[in-house]
């Protein structure tokens, strides 16, 4: 069984020696792999001389990087974590062992549930975290601790069937939401979180990347719940149609004329995009259901080339 420890990196020069480090204590058979994004601190060959197989994505962003490490590496189980040496090599164990035993396609480290809120002391991350996790629950009934945690672990038939469409930091909500759409099995793992060291710097904008993540929620929303979100569309069109109408309903009751006939015809013309809004919504739930299964068969066509290798 093969492990490979996952490494998405960008100007991590003063953490990624004692990460790669680290995890060969811990992970002595695993191999350490960093995908150098561009740095220009000599990140890459700090992970180098650490021992680490380096590769390069040279397309800036998180999700562009995670894309090819999905598409490059081949093992039985993958960890995958970021270089600012905020999470604990040592829980790579218990990740590596869940998934080797089929216990799950995917393991969350959930940072809210330990020490995340003591030691991050940037107040809108912590909202931000909040109020992403309180959304996918809602919206996507389920009952995860943390959303957008960089430290996961997952098996082969989990990194070969996801098709990837973030370019940055919403590369860790689409994953949860692809994971919980799927069927895919999730454990999540309570583990420790510290903070970034003196002079390390997050590169995660609070307003830039919160509003890009809260975009692909809505999109996620969208593509993966395309019934719901498009009755609520329809819900809304509806409703503001009836604000307008009732008022010209109840005038022609009462005096039997009809007024602001032009009105009428634009509430007409809602009425209509709203009903085929809702019937849009209902043709891509058809789908999305084909897609579902096409993926099943894809994943049992995975199961048997691993079988065979």
């Amino acid at each position: 069984m093969k492990t490979a420890i996952i490494i998405p990196c960008y100007n991590e020069s003063k953490t990624i020696g004692k990460v790669v480090s680290d995890f060969y204590k811990y992970m002595p058979n695993a191999d350490v792999y960093v995908y150098d994004n561009n740095s220009t601190d000599g990140t890459d060959e700090i992970a180098r001389n650490a021992g680490a197989i380096v590769r390069y994505e040279y397309k800036q962003g998180k999700g562009n990087v995670v894309k090819s490490m999905f598409r490059d590496i081949k093992a039985d189980c993958y960890i995958m974590v970021d270089g600012d040496d905020t999470y604990p090599a040592e829980a790579a164990i218990e990740f590596e062992e869940i998934i080797l035993a089929g216990k799950a396609d995917m393991v969350i480290g959930d940072r809210l549930s330990s020490t995340y809120f003591e030691e991050n002391h940037r107040l809108f991350h912590n909202t931000g975290n909040k109020v992403v996790r309180k959304f996918i629950n809602l919206f996507f009934e389920s009952d995860l601790h943390d959303i957008m945690t960089g430290m996961r672990g997952f098996s082969y038939n989990f990194v070969k069937s996801f098709p990837i469409s973030s370019k940055e930091f919403e590369i860790e909500t689409e994953m949860s939401v692809f994971a919980l759409m799927n069927n895919f099995k999730i454990v999540e793992i309570p583990i420790q979180y510290r903070d970034r060291i003196e002079g390390s710097e997050s590169k995660l904008n609070t307003y830039r990347d919160g509003f890009k993540v809260i975009m692909m929620i809505f999109a996620l929303i969208r593509d993966e719940r395309p019934l719901l979100f498009f009755s609520v569309v329809s819900i809304i069109l509806l409703t503001i149609a009836g604000i307008y109408f009732f008022p010209i309903l109840f005038k022609f009751f009462s005096t039997g004329y009809v007024f602001k006939i032009p009105t009428l015809i634009v509430i007409s013309t809602v009425v209509i995009i709203a009903t085929l809004t809702f019937f849009t919504g209902v043709i891509l739930h058809v789908l999305k259901r084909q897609h579902a299964e096409n993926l099943e068969h894809h994943l049992i066509l995975l199961n048997e080339i691993n079988k065979e290798d």
